[in-house]
């Protein structure tokens, strides 16, 4: 049998436990590697092209290293109003993007990438997610933070957890999309990769 027919190892390219967790949903076998990628936006970057840039960046650093794998790589931006809110990574940086975001409508930006250097394939899509924050206080605000933690989440906004208290409104086309990673987009871009899954 050509190599060619052999099914294709599957990667996640990201460390993020959420990514995982969402991707052990399909019930395929799976491995994970870091891709080590730089997030750092670039000067004048939208928020949408930034998640799809580093999406698909993840993906090829990872595809490099396993040429003949399919990986997915995927990044989320929180968008307020065309400026991009990514993890903050501390405490402070966390009641500063809550402050600024309560009240307001935030578009989260989910990119989603899947590479596969041996076939050529290359793709990436996008899923938005519109989210209506209440306008809850300071307190609330530090309260939810103390409780949850969740500076490894763009904007700081953890839906699955606690962060769901500080919404008013979800809209979007895929309910995995806000957590991290869009399962219905992911499964459409796994199958044009030729990975069949319950076709």
């Amino acid at each position: 049998m050509p190599n060619s027919a052999l099914p294709r190892t599957l990667i996640l390219g990201s460390t993020s436990a959420y990514r995982r967790e969402l991707l052990q949903r399909l019930r395929l076998p799976f491995e994970v590697h870091s891709p080590d990628v730089d997030e750092t936006p670039l000067a004048g970057e939208a928020p949408a092209a930034l998640a799809l840039r580093l999406a698909l960046a993840k993906a090829q650093a990872v595809a490099q290293r396993f040429p003949q794998a399919i990986v997915i790589g995927s990044d989320q931006v929180a968008d307020l109003h065309g400026e991009p809110l990514g993890k903050p990574g501390n405490h402070a940086n966390a009641v500063v993007q809550l402050r600024r975001m309560r009240g307001q409508t935030v578009i989260f930006q989910t990119a989603v990438a899947v590479v596969c250097h041996a076939s050529g394939f290359a793709q990436t899509e996008l899923a938005q997610v519109k989210v209506q924050f209440r306008h809850v206080s300071d307190a609330a605000i530090e309260a939810y933070l103390q409780a949850e933690q969740p500076y490894d989440c763009a904007g700081s906004a953890k839906s699955e957890g606690l962060g769901i208290a500080l919404l008013e409104r979800i809209d979007n086309h895929d309910p995995t999309a806000l957590v991290g990673l869009p399962l219905i987009l992911t499964c459409r871009l796994l199958r044009a990769a030729g990975m069949p899954l319950y076709d």
